[in-house]
């Protein structure tokens, strides 16, 4: 007669641990000393519900300046919270608070890259794009119960000239490069050559783990 009792306890346990980690406003999510600069939606665990990425920044007074050329800069980083939609209410997946760097960092002769998130057919997609310079993306999925980054691309330009592409899938393990060829082009009219190798990794970086994408070297493959 205990049996359905032990039961019926771990059951109620268990949903109320489950409601707890569950909010309903994705603000409740922000972190103490955090803004939110973005939001997202789409579906990034292919259940049909309307998930949501949310960009987030530091307040600390103490990262905002003046500079005698660019006037007020917020050198705060910035970070990504991932939340699934579950049963009507919001579930956080992943929280990483500073991966990004700040939008007011010193973009040498150019602007600081300009950052983005794009939810494509299940995919996470951080891009960074640098005007007349091309741009960069990193490709995520939600497999193995964690975010995986399983694509890289990456554009160098100069001006409307493409110089060189390059893909990297982490999935198949191969890197594609293709390098314009054409000295005379000036844009449209490139003709590239184009390579493959097979790269070595020993497991798929998570997006958990990644401390500051700025450190993350794809020349390494």
């Amino acid at each position: 007669m205990k049996k359905p009792l032990i039961i019926l306890l771990t059951f109620l346990t268990t949903t109320v641990h489950g409601q707890a980690n569950q909010k309903q406003n994705i603000t409740d999510f922000l972190p103490n000393g955090y803004m939110l600069v973005e939001k997202t939606f789409g579906d990034l665990n292919k259940d049909g519900g309307e998930d949501c990425v949310l960009i987030i920044k530091g307040t600390d007074i103490n990262k905002i300046m003046t500079d005698e050329n660019y006037g007020r800069l917020d050198r705060n980083r910035r970070g990504i919270i991932v939340l699934f939609k579950m049963n009507g209410r919001y579930e956080l997946v992943v929280s990483n608070h500073d991966c990004f760097s700040s939008e007011s960092e010193d973009g040498g002769v150019y602007y600081a890259p300009e950052l983005s998130i794009e939810i494509n057919k299940g995919n996470l997609y951080v891009h960074y794009a640098h005007g007349r310079y091309g741009y960069w993306k990193y490709t995520f999925r939600f497999q193995n119960s964690v975010f995986e980054l399983i694509g890289y691309d990456q554009s160098e330009n100069r001006g409307p000239l493409v110089e060189k592409q390059t893909s990297i899938n982490f999935l198949s393990k191969k890197k594609q490069e293709k390098v314009n060829i054409n000295e005379n082009a000036t844009g449209g009219d490139e003709v590239f050559k184009e390579t493959w190798k097979n790269i070595t990794i020993s497991r798929l970086i998570r997006l958990t783990e990644i401390k500051d994408f700025d450190e993350l070297d794809m020349h390494v493959y």
